[in-house]
């Protein structure tokens, strides 16, 4: 098989343009929506917004990789780069530099992409690294660049990269386009057409010995936000991580070909279902604030603790729905005083209660609307 840096046109890209129309469309009113609802949340509530978002894109961008991360050092690392108050954690190194890279992946995110910043986002997913070579570079002689998966004598090659001999100028090539097919560009590409095609390519390029599938969401984030008329977190990690399967199919096929519209489209169908995750998160802080607001004197700590924790499990809640041991464990109290602040907590309207003795569960008394998922189909 021919991969497509090895075809003639290399890296002459085509796609049909008016098959992307309606998820461009679809993106940018999306992003006003959200955009608008935001403006609702106040200070406080928008900071740990935007802590919750970055932590939920650094763990789950690294648990594409099959990288579990612990989620209290993530935030607590975030938090500490933003300047915002949060305990002393001593975060773990792969922590403390996933966390760093989102940090300035956001906090730089107007500005262009260079290969300095590569290299230094590099440098932070490799954090903590003893076993790799070419830290904070791009990778250098040494065998082929492959992807395989199966046996050791019968390995099944997803993909193989350029010579390490070409990176340098493949890469070149490849920043070069990223800053002449910008908002500010004579042409601009819009912002799904030209993170999808941003990330299909640095990932065809794979310019470091690890890592590439981080930089490469990273990129396709910035860019994403680079589109919009207000930069907002569109939070791919998390929808790609759901559909992980699907996700590296999508990518094998792509390698295969510079006609990329069925990759582009995937890509599109993906990152409005982001979008819309991310709007369902900043939906559910404005119902967390109007519900301890309702609430407000009428808790004890117990069960304001054991409300924020719910809280902070987001939209998808428990897993299950929090039992009366969970409430013990979360609060310290005894089982008669866990009955009598839970059946509390119902009558406030604060919770909602389902099943019976042992099965009995609670559920944070709020209407979110299930998350639908979306493929091509949805943007023919």
């Amino acid at each position: 098989m021919r991969w497509n840096w090895q075809q003639d046109d290399w890296p002459t890209f085509s796609w049909d343009v008016p098959r992307l129309q309606k998820a461009e469309a679809l993106f940018l009113e999306g992003a006003g929506i959200a955009i608008g609802v935001s403006k609702h949340l106040d200070e406080a509530d928008r900071g740990a917004l935007t802590v919750e978002l970055m932590s939920h894109e650094a763990i789950d961008t690294s648990a594409i990789e099959g990288e579990a991360l612990d989620r209290d050092s993530v935030q607590s690392s975030i938090r500490r780069h933003l300047g915002l108050a949060g305990d002393q954690r001593r975060a773990g190194p792969a922590e403390a530099g996933i966390a760093e890279m989102m940090v300035d992946l956001y906090q730089r995110v107007g500005e262009p992409l260079r290969e300095s910043t590569l290299h230094q986002w590099h440098r932070l997913v490799a954090n903590g690294r003893t076993d790799l070579a070419g830290i904070g570079c791009y990778r250098t002689g040494g065998d082929p660049m492959q992807i395989v998966s199966g046996p050791l004598h019968r390995p099944k090659v997803h993909f193989e990269a350029p010579p390490a001999t070409q990176v340098d100028q493949e890469m070149a090539r490849f920043l070069a386009w990223i800053e002449q097919s910008g908002p500010a560009a004579a042409l601009p590409l819009p912002p799904l057409t030209r993170a999808g095609l941003a990330h299909i390519w640095f990932e065809s390029i794979h310019p470091y010995g690890d890592g590439n599938g981080r930089i490469g969401r990273a990129i396709s984030e910035k860019l994403l936000a680079q589109g919009l008329p207000t930069p907002a977190i569109t939070g791919m990690a998390s929808t790609l991580l759901a559909h992980r399967k699907a996700f590296y199919a999508a990518l094998e096929r792509g390698h295969g070909t510079l006609e990329i519209t069925d990759w582009l489209l995937w890509f599109a169908a993906k990152a409005i279902e982001a979008q819309r995750r991310t709007l369902q998160q900043i939906e559910f802080v404005l119902a967390k604030a109007r519900t301890m607001d309702s609430l407000r004197g009428k808790l004890n700590a117990r069960q304001e603790r054991a409300l924020l924790r719910m809280f902070a499990a987001g939209p998808d809640g428990f897993i299950g729905g929090l039992s009366a041991a969970n409430y013990m464990a979360i609060t310290g109290a005894p089982p008669a005083t866990t009955t009598r602040d839970l059946s509390a907590l119902v009558g406030l309207g604060a919770l909602l209660r389902t099943g019976e003795h042992k099965a009995t569960r609670y559920r944070l008394n709020i209407a979110v609307d299930p998350l639908r998922h979306l493929d091509i189909t949805d943007l023919s």
